[in-house]
């Protein structure tokens, strides 16, 4: 006698789902540690409206406060944030590292790569180097960065034991964009101490590159190669990095150079150093050497812009990112030149990855619009203010004009919202519009409408 056995069904299980879940139950843990007397200086436990958003800013490295992290939270709660800071950052760029190597083109066919991805299926060794390697990567820079600031602060007269928290703290903060600060005014005390600022902005570019980046980047090394050829995402992210930081410090340095708020009451030399440093922080670091409600309207909406670009793919900045936006600069070049194809570098861009970058950064901007209604609406603010707030949460930058923690409660739910819809957005867009590209066996007649 015998029975029949059914066979066995692999349980679908999309890889958007416990990527969100695993972020929520974070904030949630974060949250009520928060709440815990212990992590509070004030008398009794904290609100639970401030430790929502501000577990939410600090798992979704953002930086958006609506207290002062240097006096309100004790170093236990300190410690906290830290260690959310840190399981967010890592978070990211392992789960986005994960979904780049199943849906680009290590396991083999297409068909078996979209299957893969939508199952979370992945082999164990490729799972297990992937973690490694980020780790190690976020390790190693924090580390080095940790060590410039405490022997800087140490020459500062600083004890050992806050030199070390402080810097610990700073380095964690920067090199995943995070935007938190144990200095009240963010780093507006440094702003003549060039390293401190010229260490935190080496930090900031270091983890705005991205995992890829940095792999490519170390490949020589490893294989022993004399000449090694960079991937085009590398190099497109590479000239893009170069080209924002070049625009973002002479333009924010000329439109600050006479503002006696900011850039203007400074000696010339220091005028330089912070212009450029708040050409850099608005790669999604959202750190401060300058008061930003004293800036100038055209600065806050050119930084804006460098907000909604961010930093690289596959690292803890958010935005568009750097390639998404030169791939959409390419095709409109091209598109100006009446070019069939769309190539750079002796290579030619595929037309899903232009289509993609087009849809993500329709998205954004979409999203960058209706968010700011809705502060509008929820909130007695003006429309510069809602939209630099909107803007900064959005693409997880932390940047504040000051009013985060002035605004009322429905205000500050709208901004959690779009903290944690800003971070998980283009990892998961970007596999979702991957995943569903289709083949079709038919195509029906042309016909251009008019376009402009």
């Amino acid at each position: 006698m015998w029975s029949r056995r059914r066979p066995t069904v692999r349980k679908r299980v999309r890889p958007t789902r416990p990527l969100l879940l695993a972020f929520l139950g974070v904030i949630a843990v974060g949250t009520v540690l928060l709440m815990l007397p212990i992590s509070s200086t004030g008398r009794g436990a904290a609100s639970f409206g401030d430790a929502v958003f501000t577990s939410a800013s600090a798992v979704t490295v953002t930086g958006l406060t609506v207290v002062d992290t240097a006096t309100h939270w004790t170093g236990f709660g300190q410690a906290v944030l830290l260690a959310l800071i840190q399981l967010g950052g890592l978070g990211i760029m392992t789960f986005t590292a994960l979904l780049v190597v199943i849906i680009g083109g290590r396991l083999g066919m297409r068909r078996r790569q979209a299957a893969q991805a939508e199952q979370g299926v992945l082999e164990p060794g490729e799972v297990k180097r992937v973690i490694v390697g980020v780790a190690i990567l976020s390790a190693t820079i924090e580390a080095i960065l940790a060590l410039i600031l405490f022997a800087r602060f140490l020459s500062l007269d600083y004890t050992a034991g806050r030199a070390a928290w402080d810097a610990v703290f700073q380095a964690v903060s920067a090199f995943n964009g995070a935007g938190f600060s144990l200095f009240t005014n963010s780093l507006q005390g440094f702003q003549g101490d060039v390293i401190v600022l010229g260490t935190v902005a080496v930090g900031i570019v270091a983890g705005g590159l991205g995992v890829p980046v940095w792999a490519d980047l170390t490949r020589r090394r490893r294989l022993g190669l004399a000449r090694p050829r960079w991937s085009l995402h590398t190099r497109l992210t590479l000239l893009g990095t170069a080209i924002l930081l070049v625009l973002g410090i002479v333009v924010v340095t000329a439109f600050e150079w006479t503002n006696p708020g900011t850039l203007g009451a400074m000696p010339e030399g220091e005028r330089l150093l912070n212009g450029a440093f708040q050409a850099i922080t608005p790669r999604s670091a959202g750190l401060s050497s300058v008061n930003y409600a004293d800036m100038r309207e055209e600065t806050l909406f050119f930084t804006d812009f460098l907000m909604l670009i961010g930093g690289g793919s596959v690292s803890p900045a958010g935005g568009i990112k750097v390639t998404t936006m030169l791939v959409l600069v390419l095709a409109t070049a091209a598109s100006l030149r009446g070019a069939a194809d769309v190539q750079f570098m002796r290579r030619r861009l595929p037309f899903p990855a232009i289509r993609q970058a087009l849809a993500v950064t329709v998205i954004f901007a979409g999203s960058i619009l209706v968010g700011t209604l809705a502060l509008l609406i929820a909130a007695d603010v003006g429309l510069n203010a809602a939209l630099f707030e909107v803007t900064s949460a959005f693409t997880t930058t932390g940047l504040s004009t000051g009013i985060t923690g002035s605004l009322p409660g429905v205000a500050h739910g709208i901004l959690i919202v779009l903290m944690v819809i800003g971070r998980l957005a283009p990892q998961l867009l970007g596999a979702a519009l991957v995943l569903r590209e289709t083949g079709t066996t038919y195509r029906y007649p042309e016909e251009r409408p008019i376009v402009g």
